[in-house]
């Protein structure tokens, strides 16, 4: 397959890529690079331009013939959201709609689209499946929500075949050690504890001790970014047998609370990881997990690394070699 991978030099979009790649498919990459890198793709071909632009966008389906969409490309800082409501709805809604149509001018029909667990809100349940009400609680999570809903009602309308994939923590990094990830701000907790394992930060934070909850801290799922890279492929091949608009889960289906992660860190590392106790964060809920059974039953997917160590150690081996 071709497949053109929008947000393809990002830090899921390069694992991704390499995925691609290594079941011997070919990607082509379409990233502004605000926040992805040249560097993480090697020489994989990449088109340079925003989601939005929609002379550039057309100009990419009218000089390659997709079999497929991975569409990747999004602002995602939660805090941020909420300071630029506009930004988030312009990039992430009307960015999308740009993409669609382009797509449907070029009869490409099949799409995988990375949606989120922040559509869900504040779960009522632990264990979080499809049937969850999706109830957001900020523009990002309501910017992702509005796509999933203008996919639903482009199946019936444009014949449109779509996955939305709502990730939970994505996390971890390329055996290889050569790619992973970096952001600027670095929002994300396993980096941050590896940044201050590393003495890069002496700033790391946790936000809340007082929730119910083993150790006070908040639980979290993580998904290893490898594995989130081969659940896209098995949703575009999914794809290939059933039309509509189709939406899943995709976590490990086990929790661990930050200061389980914090202590995985220091078995990896060797190192002494200090840290600040800060109040909770509005928004946070206390437990969030996914179950991921409609993903094994349906896409045939299962997570192959899900002991945080493993998870852990595959981040340490990209952070404590950073190559950009």
């Amino acid at each position: 397959m071709k497949v053109l991978v929008c947000g393809g030099a990002g830090y899921i979009g390069s694992h991704m890529v390499r995925c691609l790649l290594a079941h011997r498919h070919e990607p082509i990459v379409y990233d502004n690079l605000s926040t992805g890198h040249r560097q993480a793709i090697d020489e994989v071909p990449l088109i340079v331009g925003d989601i939005g632009d929609a002379n550039t966008m057309r100009a990419a389906f009218g000089q390659h013939r997709f079999d497929a969409v991975i569409h990747l490309c999004a602002h995602s800082l939660v805090g941020e959201s909420m300071k630029k409501p506009y930004d988030y709805y312009q990039n992430n809604v009307g960015g999308t709609l740009c993409l669609l149509n382009a797509m449907r001018e070029a009869g490409v029909s099949k799409l995988v689209f990375s949606s989120t667990a922040a559509v869900f809100g504040q779960p009522s349940t632990p264990l979080v499946d499809e049937e969850h009400s999706a109830r957001p609680i900020n523009p990002y999570g309501a910017s992702k929500w509005m796509v999933e809903r203008i996919l639903a009602d482009a199946a019936p309308a444009y014949g449109l075949r779509s996955v939305s994939l709502r990730y939970f923590n994505a996390a971890g990094a390329d055996p290889s050690g050569d790619i992973g990830e970096s952001h600027d701000p670095e929002t994300h907790l396993i980096p941050n504890i590896l940044r201050a394992a590393l003495g890069h930060s002496s700033s790391l934070k946790i936000f809340g001790d007082d929730y119910p909850t083993k150790d006070g801290t908040c639980v979290r799922d993580y998904i290893h970014v490898n594995d989130l890279a081969e659940a896209h492929l098995s949703a575009i091949h999914f794809m290939d047998k059933h039309d509509g608009a189709h939406c899943f889960n995709l976590g490990s289906s086990n929790g661990f609370t930050v200061l389980e992660v914090i202590e995985a860190a220091k078995r990896v590392t060797g190192a002494e990881i200090a840290f600040e106790r800060a109040s909770r964060r509005a928004g946070d809920p206390p437990v969030l997990v996914a179950s991921n059974a409609k993903a094994r039953a349906h896409l045939g997917w299962s997570p192959a690394i899900t002991n945080i160590d493993d998870i852990v150690r595959s981040a340490w081996r990209w952070h404590s070699q950073a190559r950009y």
